[in-house]
C-alpha cells in the first residue's frame, strides 16, 4: 500500500516538474496591445463582430485587419476607447448606439424550446423544455444571440430599465454664460 502511494506521488512531483517546465520554456508571448484590446471588449463572446470571441477580435484589431467599430453591444464609448488606444481616427456616423440593452422574454408566446439558451453565451436565460424561459437581468449583455433563435420571436431587446440600481445622475444641459 505505502509503495503505491509513494510511486503516485513521485510520479506525480515528476509530471508536475516536467508540464511546469514546459509551460515556462513553450509559452507564446502574448502581444500586450492585444491583451489591452481585449481587456476593453465586453467580454460577453457573442460573436456579432464576425469573429468567434472577444479575443480573437481582439487579435484582429491589434494585427489592423479589423476597425475599432466592430463590437455592436460595446457601442460608441467601447469604439472611442478602441481608437484612443490603437491611435487612429474615428467616424462614429454608421455606429447606432442605442444604449445598453436587455434581452426580455414574451411569456405569452415563448414555448419552451430551449434555443435561446443555446445561444446565450453567457447563460444569463433560464428555463427548461416545455417551460417559459426568463432572463436575468445581470447576467444579460444585450448582444442579440437570442433573437435570432427564438422561432415564435419571443425574444426582444429592450432598454435597460431605470432602477436604484442602474440610475446615473443626468449631466446638467449647457447653459450661455451670462455677461456680469
Amino acid at each position: 500500500m505505502m509503495i503505491s502511494v509513494a510511486s503516485l506521488s513521485l510520479m506525480g512531483l515528476a509530471l508536475g516538474a516536467l508540464l511546469g517546465t514546459a509551460a515556462r520554456y513553450l509559452a507564446v508571448a502574448e502581444d500586450p496591445i492585444e491583451g489591452k484590446l481585449k481587456d476593453m471588449l465586453p467580454g460577453s463572446q457573442c460573436g456579432q463582430c464576425g469573429y468567434v470571441g472577444c479575443s480573437q477580435a481582439a487579435a484582429a484589431l491589434a494585427r489592423g485587419e479589423a476597425l475599432p467599430t466592430l463590437c455592436p453591444p460595446g457601442g460608441k464609448s467601447v469604439a472611442e476607447a478602441l481608437a484612443a488606444m490603437m491611435g487612429v481616427k474615428l467616424d462614429l456616423s454608421a455606429v447606432v448606439d442605442d444604449g445598453p440593452k436587455l434581452a426580455l422574454v414574451a411569456e405569452e408566446i415563448c414555448i419552451g424550446c430551449c434555443r435561446c439558451i443555446k445561444a446565450c453565451p453567457t447563460d444569463a436565460i433560464v428555463g427548461a423544455a416545455k417551460q417559459i424561459h426568463n432572463v436575468i437581468r445581470e447576467a444579460c449583455t444585450g448582444c442579440a444571440a437570442c433573437i435570432d433563435r427564438c422561432p415564435t420571436e419571443a425574444m426582444s431587446l429592450v432598454p435597460v430599465p431605470v432602477s436604484l440600481q442602474h440610475w446615473i445622475w443626468p449631466k446638467p444641459a449647457a447653459t450661455a454664460a451670462t455677461a456680469a
